[in-house]
Order: structure tokens, then sequence, then C-alpha cells
């Protein structure tokens, strides 16, 4: 495994005085990881360094036929002040699918997440404490080739940032005001829906603009083919309670294989709950809500763990759910995974890691 090199900066910034006011992504650390790839010689140099602008040309072909990939996952502190990480492993398995798909070479997964704990062990002081916050980490791959023309890059960087948060929707855990895309599509099985790439989230702009200007805090994405299978939020899985049955949307190809999502079915499964992984329309949904079947609807993703959704708005049909409240389940999902990763409950999953 190769040695990691550390440069530390001689310039430290001022850290965040008040922690209830860190906002989301816009604070960063001191220092960050790089690691160059070059063909015939892989990746290598693998290095942390003070935070700061990168040298790219403007040719970089990054810049113009989007070759990029990454992750989001976070650190916390305990109430004892350790620091864990939240399944890892899962982060860097999920960006060598992302890779694969964009011709993107691997990388060494179990290196990468002792990258990331050293990283995280050397920005400890940035880790924040106060209830709810946590120090954001965004491991992200770029092809920086200096030439025009489409093809695979032969020159990448592998960069990991971390950023001190707050709650990501400004509605904390306050069911959120989703709206249902009928006009603009996400992706389609066989192209890149699946993995986490920069183009995913351009295209979710425009719809994105249009919810915000209705007063909706996320959109929510239809298949591209049929338009009317439900597939996700811009941010998050999604999970509705209908009846008895908990179901979240299967994943087609063209859905993105949440970590929280994954953990919130094994959990479910766990307590012995009904969960269903399964196409689901949005017309069945609007008819549960209309039945009254339709008990809860939450969000899942690194950024908010669990985030209720009190009103769907689909064309002139707005659902409300469960009078605009979280549910039970919704509160005892966050409960679970917040009381695991802030380490308030025993990990009987054995998902975290612990950073020294």
């Amino acid at each position: 495994m190769q040695e990691i090199r550390v440069e530390l900066t001689k310039h430290p910034k001022q850290k965040p005085q008040d922690e209830t006011k860190l906002g989301f992504g816009t604070i960063f650390t001191d220092h960050m990881f790089l690691m160059n790839y070059d063909a015939g010689q892989g990746w290598h140099d693998p290095r942390i360094v003070p935070y700061g602008p990168l040298e790219l040309e403007p040719a970089a072909m990054c810049l113009h036929y989007g070759q990029s990939v990454f992750e989001g996952m976070k650190a916390y502190r305990t109430g004892d002040r350790r620091i864990l990480l939240f399944r890892p492993d899962k982060n860097m398995a999920r960006l060598n699918v992302s890779n694969e798909r964009l011709c993107i070479p691997l990388i060494d997964e179990k290196f990468a997440v002792k990258a990331i704990e050293k990283l995280v062990s050397i920005e400890k002081d940035w880790i924040p404490s106060t209830p709810g916050t946590s120090l954001y980490l965004r491991p992200f791959i770029i092809g920086v080739d200096p030439r025009i023309g489409v093809h695979p890059a032969s020159h990448l960087l592998f960069i990991i940032i971390c950023s001190p948060v707050g709650a990501y929707y400004p509605e904390g855990l306050n069911p959120v005001k989703i709206y249902v895309e009928k006009n603009y599509v996400r992706a389609v099985k066989g192209g890149m829906g699946f993995t986490k790439t920069a183009g995913n989230y351009a295209a979710s702009l425009k719809a994105q603009d249009e919810a915000e200007k209705q007063k909706y805090t996320q959109v929510l994405w239809l298949d591209g083919v049929e338009r009317k299978y439900i597939e996700e939020v811009g941010t998050m899985n999604v999970f509705f309670v209908i009846g008895d049955e908990i179901v979240t949307p299967s994943l087609q190809g063209s859905i993105l294989s949440g970590i929280t999502r994954m953990s919130t079915i094994e959990i479910l499964k766990a307590w012995g709950l009904k969960v269903s992984e399964r196409r689901i329309s949005i017309e069945e949904i609007a008819q549960a809500s209309k039945e009254g079947r339709l008990k809860e609807a939450f969000g899942t993703g690194t950024a908010a763990v669990i985030s209720p959704i009190g009103q769907l708005k689909w064309g002139d049909d707005i659902m409300e759910i469960n009078n605009g409240k979280i549910g039970a389940i919704s509160q005892k999902l966050y409960d679970s995974l917040t009381g695991i990763q802030w380490g308030k409950i025993k990990d009987t999953m054995g998902w975290t890691v612990e950073v020294k």
C-alpha cells in the first residue's frame, strides 16, 4: 500500500465559532487529499496538502466532456469525542461502480478508505460536536488531459475535500414539500442514472429551479420512458408507507444505489417490517393518498439522513401526507441511523469505523 505524503498548512484558517450556523457545503477545512493517475503509471503520489485552488488547463477534459464522478459521506463526533465514519467501504465500492461506467481507472477501495481516515484524523479539530452537525467528505475524480476531443482521459486527479456542515435542508427534520416532475427526465436505463456523476445533477437543475419557484424543496423524478413510475428525489432515494407495506423503487439501472437506502432497508427488515423494492407508479401513490392508505413518505441520503415528506404536488393534485408531520417510522429510522452514526446507540450492524 502506498505511503501518503503529508504537507501541513502554515496558515490555518479560523474555525467556525457558531456551529448552529454552519449551513451546508460553504466552509472548507485546511487540507485536501490528492492523487494522480497517469496512463502507464497508474494511481500514484498520494498526498495530503493545504486546501487551495487546483491548477488546470483551460482544455482540461473534465471541463468540456464531464468525465467526473464523486461521492458524499460524513465523519461524526460522538458524545465521548470519538470520530466515526459510516460504511465508508460502501461509498468507495460505489465510486468504483461510477468509475467503471465512465471509463475512469478503478481505485484501490481499501487504500481510499485509509486515505479518508488519515485526512479526517488530520482535520479532526474541524469536526463539529453540536447535535445534527458533522464533517461532510467529498471524494471526487476528474479527467485533466489538456485536450479537445471526446475520449477517456489518460490523466486524472482523485481529490477529497472536507466541509463542516449542519442540516442539508433548511427544514431540518420537519417534512419537506416535493414537486413531482412531469416535463423533464433525469435518466433512463442504459444511461448513467445509477452513477454519481456531475452530468446527472446538471440535468436536474432546470426542474429544481422551477420547483423552487413554486416553493417546493425538491423534485421527485419519474421514469424517463413511460413518465409514470417513481424513481428518486434529486438528492435522495424515496420510500412510501402504504398500509402495512414500506415501498421503495427497485434499482432498475437509472436510480442511484444509496448507502442510506441500503441501510434503511436492512434496519426495516431487522425490525420485522414488510419492505418491498418494486416499481411503483405515481398513480398508485395518488390513489393510496385518496383512500387514506398513504401513511408516510420520506427520503434517504447521506446529506439529510432521513427527510420526511409532508406534501407531494403532481400536476393539480396536491397530496398532504400525515398532516404534514413526521411519521413514526421516519422518526424511528432517523433516531436509529443517527444514533449509530453519532455513537449514541450500540452499532450492532458493524457499520461504523472509528478514526484514530
